[in-house]
């Protein structure tokens, strides 16, 4: 009997000291917490990431596929997004470099790149289109087909004559040798003309060459012009550098014998490019009945229908990069789970309750996908920026209509793809973190 008193004086003794152990070192947790300024479980998933031991655990391996996944996960979609958009938008240039966003013609006008009938610059909206507040700049251009004729080959054409309201700097970008005309002043000769063309033609800059223009009626003889090239660019689309060379409006006033106030229409360009079904609407409106106005998204609808097919590509490739790197993690988490099981157990029997744990775990995935989204950010940044800079990505121009893949380079887009992915990662690892809520304190601690 002695022996009985003794033996349970002994468990209620080693049963004391563990409850002030279990004391003291909870009382230590909480004012180390509170000297840091920590929650607890934040606190214990910061221990957990900097264990000497994380590095050789069961978890490493499935931890590094899960980090490496989101950060090719955030490298394809910032690259996806920014060539997407940014090939979007620079196709979307070229094409308003050479016809603008709208373009004002007679009714009775064909679809050929030659102007049959002239219209006065007598209008209301030219040269100030005041009626419509999202037109940014109105011009003059009159059109005809040409043949260029050398000792060796020739070329058909299209002469697109301009004025002093045209605006250069859409083509300046484009320039490759010599300079830009100046038509301010008297009726000259230069002209621009694509590096598709001088190469074809074996001209430079400062040759001069024939053009024959065709006249109406039968059996008449065409028109000769001779014109110096004083400048080559390279727009990457080959549709307009293999037709276009740019000269002198009255050179085509004279050719057609229209008066200096007649012109073969007018090219318009909007302010915000997201806006020109709507501004394609007000200009119709505003311009009379004689007169037709057509966006460059009906007359190259085929381009602009190619180009929606990019938001439908990036939309799948941002779905799959998301699934791909939030399955990753629910791995990662579950596996996190399993081998800290006796952990949860031993938290659960000093009275953590289930959301605290499950917080924990979800700290520690929180950690992961930031480290991820780190490396990803700096790999797919890094990457535009050396394309940016250096085009070392060369694409087909017969196909793509650029010679190397643009980018469109704009941290809002990336602090957007990085947002959604934080949120849809963290949502869908509420659902492995719910496991924590079936695990029991006596089966985990037995847990091996």
């Amino acid at each position: 009997m002695p022996s009985n008193l003794q033996y349970h004086r002994r468990n209620e003794e080693k049963i004391a000291t563990l409850n002030k152990s279990i004391t003291w070192y909870l009382r230590y947790l909480s004012g180390l917490i509170n000297n840091n300024n920590l929650n607890l479980e934040y606190f214990i998933a910061k221990r957990l990431v900097t264990a000497k031991n994380n590095s050789s655990s069961i978890s490493a391996p499935i931890i590094k596929i899960a980090i490496s996944a989101i950060a090719i996960g955030m490298v394809m979609m910032i690259v996806s997004v920014a060539t997407g958009i940014g090939l979007q938008q620079k196709i979307r240039e070229k094409v308003a470099a050479f016809n603008g966003h709208v373009y004002i013609s007679n009714f009775d006008s064909n679809e050929s790149d030659t102007t049959l009938r002239p219209i006065s610059i007598n209008q209301d909206f030219y040269p100030v289109f005041k009626d419509v507040p999202e037109v940014s700049h109105v011009q003059a251009v009159t059109s005809k087909a040409g043949i260029i004729r050398t000792e060796t080959a020739f070329e058909g054409i299209v002469y697109k004559g301009v004025g002093q309201d045209y605006d250069w700097h859409y083509i300046m970008e484009y320039l490759i040798a010599g300079k830009l005309p100046d038509y301010s002043s008297s009726l000259n000769e230069e002209v621009v003309i694509s590096e598709f063309l001088a190469n074809r033609l074996d001209f430079k800059v400062g040759d001069s060459f024939n053009t024959f223009f065709m006249k109406e009626g039968e059996n008449k003889m065409p028109n000769s012009r001779r014109f110096k090239i004083v400048g080559i660019f390279n727009s990457g689309f080959q549709e307009f550098d293999a037709t276009f060379i740019l000269g002198d409006i009255r050179h085509l006033q004279r050719i057609n014998k229209w008066s200096k106030d007649q012109v073969g229409g007018f090219e318009v360009f909007v302010k915000d490019f997201d806006e020109i079904d709507q501004a394609g609407q007000e200009i119709y409106q505003h311009i009379g009945s004689t007169l037709n106005s057509k966006t460059i998204i009906e007359k190259y609808s085929y381009i602009f229908e190619w180009l929606k097919l990019f938001d439908f590509n990036i939309i799948v490739i941002l779905v799959v990069m998301i699934l791909v790197a939030t399955i990753n993690m629910v791995v990662a988490l579950l596996v996190l789970i399993l081998e800290r099981t006796q952990m949860i157990g031993i938290l659960k029997a000093l009275g953590a309750d289930n959301w605290s744990v499950r917080r924990i775990f979800l700290y520690n995935a929180t950690y992961l996908i930031f480290r991820g989204l780190f490396w990803g950010n700096l790999i797919g940044i890094s990457i535009l920026l050396i394309q940016q800079y250096f085009g070392v990505i060369k694409l087909n121009p017969e196909n793509y209509y650029v010679n190397e893949a643009p980018v469109y380079f704009n941290f809002w887009y990336i602090i957007m793809l990085n947002l959604l992915t934080i949120g849809v990662c963290f949502v869908v690892l509420l659902i492995p973190s719910y496991i924590i809520t079936k695990i029991s304190p006596v089966k985990a601690i037995k847990f091996d």
